[in-house]
C-alpha cells in the first residue's frame, strides 16, 4: 500500500452532487450525422474556472486545447445581481458547494458531429450549447430551480438528459436544438443519468439532503426521498422506482445510507454497481432478482477522519468506471485520496494510487485506462486496468470534475475566445 499524502479537508454544509458512468455514452463517430473526419478526445469540466480541458483520449493523454464554458458570464452575472432570489441561490451554491468558488461547468458532452459541445454550469442553472469553431453559445436552456447537474446522452448522440437538483427533475432535451423534449419528476436531489443501451431507458439516482449536518446513521430519515427512478425515454414517465433501503436493511445492513451516488451496469446489464454516501466501497446489485448480491469494502486512508460530518457532500468514495470488457472495476476513493482497480469477479482490489481527492472515474478511449480527475491537485491520471499502476497523469484547470469521451472536428484547435 502506497503512503498516503495527509491533506487536511474542511468540515463542509454542501448540495454538491458527484457521481460516474461508462464511456459508451460518448458521442460516437458512427452516430446519425456524424462526420467521417473527426477526432476523439477527453473533455474535462474545470469547475471552478469554467472552462474544459480537451486532452488526448489515449496514450499520453497530452493537452489539446481548452474551451471557454462561460462566454455569458457578464450577461448572466446581470442578471442574477438583479433578482435577489436568485442572488441568494448563486451565494449559497459558492459558499457550500463550492466550497468559497462559483461552479460553472458540472459535465459535458460533444455534438456526435463535433461541433459543439453541450455543458450543465450548477452556478447559472442551466445548459448551453458551445460552438467549438467560435466559442460562442449555440443555444441555452435554463433548468428549473437553482442548479443544474449531472447530464448523460443517449446511445445516438441525440439527446441529453440533465438533472435539476433543486426542482428534483430530469428535463430531457434534443442536443442539437436545446429544445425540451420532456422531462419527468424525480425524489429529491437528482444527481446521476444514464441512459440503457438501447436508449430505451434513463436510470437517474437521487441523493438527497447533502448539505446538512444530520450525517449519523439514526438521523438519516432526515435526508429525503433518495431512490432509483427509471424513466421512459420515450414518454417520459416513471416505470419503476427502486428504493435501495430496503435492499440494505435485507443484509444487514441498516445504518448505511441508501444515497446511491455514482453508478455503472455491467455490459449485459444485468447488474448494476453502486456507490453510497459515508461508505468506502462499493455494492453489486443484481436486476432480475432485485437484490444487493456483493458487498466490497475498500481500505480507509489512516490520515481521513471517520467524521462523517468532515465528508465533501456526504460521499466518501466517488467515482466509479468500468472496462469495456466487464472484467474491472475502477474506483475513485474521494476522500481517502486514492483510485484503484478491482477485479470484478474476485473484489480483489489492486494497487492504491495515491490520488488528491479524485472525483470521477471514466475509461480511456482505447478502453485500456481508468481516468480519474484529481480536484485536490488539478490534474487528470490514467490508470493501466491490466496492472492497477498509474500510466500518466497531465495537469488541466482548477478543480477538475467531470471527465467525459467527445469528439472534435480534425485539426480542431480552441477557439480565439477561449
Amino acid at each position: 500500500m502506497p503512503v498516503f499524502r495527509r491533506r487536511h479537508l474542511c468540515s463542509l454544509t454542501a448540495a454538491l452532487a458527484l457521481t460516474a458512468t461508462v464511456p459508451a455514452a460518448a458521442a460516437h463517430a458512427d452516430a446519425p450525422g456524424a462526420s467521417a473526419a473527426l477526432r476523439q478526445v477527453l473533455f474535462v469540466g474545470n469547475n471552478w474556472d469554467g472552462t474544459a480541458e480537451v486532452i488526448k483520449s489515449t496514450g499520453d493523454f497530452a493537452r489539446i486545447g481548452r474551451i471557454n464554458v462561460i462566454p455569458d458570464k457578464d450577461e448572466r452575472m446581470a442578471e442574477i445581481n438583479a433578482d435577489p432570489i436568485r442572488w441568494i441561490a448563486f451565494m449559497t451554491i459558492r459558499n457550500s458547494v463550492g466550497e468559497g468558488h462559483d461552479q460553472f461547468v458540472d459535465d459535458m458532452y460533444s455534438t456526435p458531429d463535433g461541433k459543439s459541445v453541450v455543458v450543465s454550469r450548477p452556478s447559472f442553472a442551466d445548459v448551453v450549447s458551445i460552438d467549438l469553431a467560435s466559442g460562442r453559445i449555440n443555444w441555452r436552456f435554463p433548468v428549473s430551480g437553482f442548479r443544474a447537474d449531472h447530464m448523460a446522452v443517449s446511445p445516438d448522440g441525440k439527446r441529453v438528459a440533465v438533472s435539476a437538483s433543486t426542482g428534483n427533475t430530469v428535463h430531457v432535451l434534443d442536443i442539437e436544438t436545446g429544445k425540451q423534449l420532456g422531462k419527468a419528476a424525480t425524489g429529491a436531489k437528482p444527481h446521476e443519468n444514464i441512459f440503457t443501451k438501447d436508449g430505451k431507458y434513463i436510470y437517474n439516482m437521487s441523493i438527497g439532503e447533502v448539505n446538512t449536518q444530520t450525517d449519523a446513521p439514526w438521523l438519516d430519515w432526515t435526508k429525503g426521498d433518495r431512490r432509483i427512478t427509471v424513466i421512459d425515454a420515450t414518454t417520459y414517465q416513471q416505470i419503476k422506482v427502486i428504493d435501495m433501503r430496503s435492499r440494505l436493511d435485507a443484509i444487514g445492513l441498516k445504518d448505511f445510507s441508501d444515497a446511491v451516488r455514482p453508478a455503472v451496469f455491467s455490459p449485459d446489464e444485468s447488474k448494476l454497481y453502486f456507490q453510497v454516501s459515508f461508505f468506502n466501497g462499493f455494492f453489486e446489485y443484481d436486476l432480475a432478482s432485485d437484490k444487493i448480491t456483493r458487498t466490497k469494502t475498500l481500505p480507509k486512508n489512516p490520515a481521513t477522519s471517520d467524521d462523517r460530518t468532515t465528508f465533501v457532500n456526504d460521499s466518501r468514495h466517488h467515482g466509479l468506471s468500468m472496462s469495456p470488457d466487464g472484467k474491472k472495476l475502477c474506483v475513485a476513493g474521494t476522500m481517502d485520496d486514492y483510485a484503484t482497480v478491482v477485479d470484478r469477479g474476485t473484489l480483489q482490489e489492486g494497487p492504491l494510487v495515491t490520488a488528491a481527492k479524485p472525483y470521477w472515474a471514466t475509461v480511456s478511449g482505447d478502453g485500456r485506462s481508468c481516468v480519474v480527475s484529481e480536484s485536490g491537485s488539478d490534474q487528470v491520471t490514467a490508470i493501466d486496468f491490466a496492472t492497477g499502476k498509474k500510466v500518466a497523469s497531465v495537469p488541466v484547470g482548477d478543480h477538475p470534475q467531470r471527465v467525459r469521451l467527445g469528439h472534435v472536428e480534425a485539426g480542431w484547435t480552441s477557439p480565439s475566445a477561449s
